[in-house]
């Protein structure tokens, strides 16, 4: 009996290495059993929001505040202006906010800069009036 289990005991641990080692077969697939795509991209839905595309509103074109009025200046000695051009938490707020060319938002900066200095404007929101 001894051998009998000694011999039965080595063939199962065969049998389990052989089904843990051995991976699930996949089914062997032919050229032309393959699932056919569309050839490129498919097709989008049209557009229903009118000609060109563009949605129900049509974005207003920025332009800069001092280049259309050349009777506005940039001038520090001027707070309320300035103003329109800081945030409430005294940021000096960015061209692409306000919409003013590069050459006007740099004088913009140094303006507020100024202002601060000579305390036309405050620094931070907790210097106020």
């Amino acid at each position: 009996m001894s051998e009998e289990t000694k011999t039965a005991a080595p063939e199962a641990a065969k049998v389990e290495t052989k089904s843990a080692a051995k991976p699930t077969e996949r089914p062997v697939r032919t050229e032309g059993s393959r699932p056919t795509r569309p050839a490129g991209r498919p097709e989008r839905p049209a557009r229903r929001n009118g000609p060109g595309g563009r949605g129900k509103f049509q974005r207003r074109r920025k332009f800069c505040k001092f280049c259309a009025d050349t009777s506005l200046k940039i001038d520090h000695k001027d707070p309320v202006l300035l103003g329109q051009f800081v945030s409430e938490r005294s940021k000096i707020t960015p061209s692409r906010v306000t919409s003013t060319c590069a050459k006007h938002q740099r004088q913009l900066t140094t303006a507020v800069k100024r202002a601060r200095i000579l305390a036309l404007l405050a620094f931070t929101p907790l210097h106020h009036d």
